[in-house]
């Protein structure tokens, strides 16, 4: 039996899959990303379990969908007792090291790792202390709307160009820490060491603020156009994202702040991208490389100004899709395209059965192995995610929301509880410019995909148990801005306000 593998996951944070070169970007920001996929295979169709961190990335690691694991918002928490991928690892015998983001709440900042070597830059408490983003405040996205609607466009937007943001201060630090443990490990390996490791590595980048270094955003200076694709007028579009972009101010930017921050966006990826390449010449330089799964992928999308939305928070493609390639000397082959439909979920299965691990009990998730390497190997191209707000935070929007998406083949519904639902043709319309929603000719593929989505999803019963739990904390958030409890693992950020010199 050959050697179980050492694995190296890497995670970043709000990654447009399509910002890659290796996913077929002319201006290549991703040189080291590509070098994983020329290596290995490429996933042309994943998805993540939810739009936005805390549940996509809780869902990675139990492999259920959020409802399953009732953690929907970013605000709630995951129960200590439900199994993770790092739990089987362990139980397996490996040695499992977390460096950087997990974007937890709650008292379990390890979830079953056996270590963390660096921190995040959020705390463990609602109602404690937030990071501190200085001259930067309230552009992590659309969590300050103007009172007015879009009358005033999204901070995040025109604050964004040249200079330092504390995310990256903290990316930093975990790449530093990464390394190092990288070559601890390796120098053990060399020494005799049998026991295999897997150490997931969880970078902030390239979420916004959208401001980059100035060597970063100058690579992509005057090289990033405007949006592509243009939103349906308002009578044709769906009404929950009218009122979403309305809500969040993405639709009163002007044009030289949505370049600015696209092309800061560009930058941060490419600074991603830059550390991902000093961590895997770690890898190779301790003699690592050729016995490990090496897999990156990102929590969610990034919409960069497409139909003039940003972030996440939808299930168009720009939102809910991510860059998913993983590479293994001898076991996966090299510079393959996979066309399967996928779940970001998918890579704990994956990581589980690379290890010879015990699978988790009622994971939803399947391993990535066996279509890996045939494409043609039984597969069900069908995933999920999942939507769900409350209105115990400014960025849910004017009203909570409870929403699911389904893609199967070629059609990608859309439940959005209260509200008629939206169907698209990804094979005859990529760019989602035709909602089939409504469409007679549709009636039965719209059936046969809400028979699917609403299988063993309540919506009602899902809001019930959403408002419960934000009435519950509530309490839990009063109790940590009195008591300020203090947090582990958590990193002190410093950001750097020369955006504002160069942009005024």
């Amino acid at each position: 039996m050959s050697r179980r593998p050492n694995i190296l996951f890497i995670l970043s944070d709000q990654h447009s899959q399509k910002i890659a070169g290796c996913y077929g970007d002319a201006l290549s920001p991703t040189p080291n990303i590509d070098r994983i996929a020329a290596r290995g295979v490429t996933f042309d169709n994943a998805y993540c379990a939810s739009p936005i961190c805390t549940p996509s990335r809780m869902s990675l690691l139990t492999g259920r969908w959020p409802h399953k694991q009732s953690c929907w918002t970013l605000e709630d928490q995951l129960a200590s007792d439900l199994p993770t991928y790092a739990h089987a690892l362990g139980a397996a015998g490996y040695s499992t090291i977390l460096a950087g983001r997990l974007h937890s709440i709650g008292p379990d900042q390890l979830h079953g790792f056996d270590e963390r070597v660096s921190g995040d830059c959020s705390p463990n408490w609602l109602g404690a202390g937030r990071q501190d983003l200085g001259m930067l405040a309230g552009t992590q996205g659309p969590s300050a709307p103007g009172p007015s609607g879009s009358e005033i466009p999204a901070v995040s937007i025109t604050a964004s160009g040249r200079g330092q943001s504390g995310y990256e201060v903290v990316d930093d630090v975990t790449m530093e820490a990464a390394c190092a443990e990288l070559e601890r490990l390796g120098a053990e390996h060399a020494a005799g060491s049998t026991q295999p490791f897997c150490m997931s590595v969880g970078f902030l980048l390239p979420h916004c603020p959208f401001v980059a270094r100035n060597e970063d955003f100058d690579l992509f200076d005057g090289r990033v156009g405007p949006p592509e694709i243009k939103r349906p007028a308002p009578e044709k579009e769906h009404p929950w994202l009218v009122s979403w972009r309305r809500y969040s101010g993405s639709e009163a930017a002007g044009i030289d702040d949505i370049i600015r921050a696209r092309t800061a966006y560009y930058g941060l990826v490419h600074a991603m991208d830059r550390k991902i390449g000093y961590v895997l010449a770690v890898l190779e330089a301790a003699g690592l490389a050729d016995n490990t799964l090496v897999i990156y992928a990102s929590d969610h999308g990034e919409q960069i100004g497409e139909r003039d939305l940003w972030w996440k928070n939808t299930f168009y493609e720009e939102s809910v899709k991510v860059p998913l390639v993983m590479a293994w000397p001898g076991h996966v082959p090299t510079g393959v395209r996979n066309q399967r439909i996928v779940n970001l979920n998918d890579v704990g299965a994956t990581m589980i059965e690379a290890a010879s691990a015990p699978p988790l009990p009622r994971s939803d998730a399947r391993s990535l192995l066996a279509i890996a390497g045939d494409p043609d190997a039984e597969w069900t191209d069908e995933t999920f995610s999942e939507y769900v707000t409350d209105l115990s935070s400014l960025w849910t929007g004017p009203e909570a929301t409870c929403q699911r998406m389904v893609r199967m083949g070629r059609y990608k519904y859309v439940h959005i509880d209260g509200y008629r639902p939206q169907l698209f043709d990804l094979e005859s319309d990529p760019e989602e410019a035709v909602d089939l929603g409504e469409a007679p000719a549709y009636e039965e593929v719209r059936r046969r995909c809400a028979d699917r989505v609403l299988d063993g999803w309540d919506p009602q019963a899902i809001r019930r148990e959403v408002d419960l739990r934000c009435a519950e904390k509530a309490v839990l958030r009063a109790w940590g801005a009195n008591t300020q409890p203090v947090s582990t693992h958590q990193v002190s950020i410093t950001a750097d306000d020369s955006w504002l010199d160069s942009q005024r």
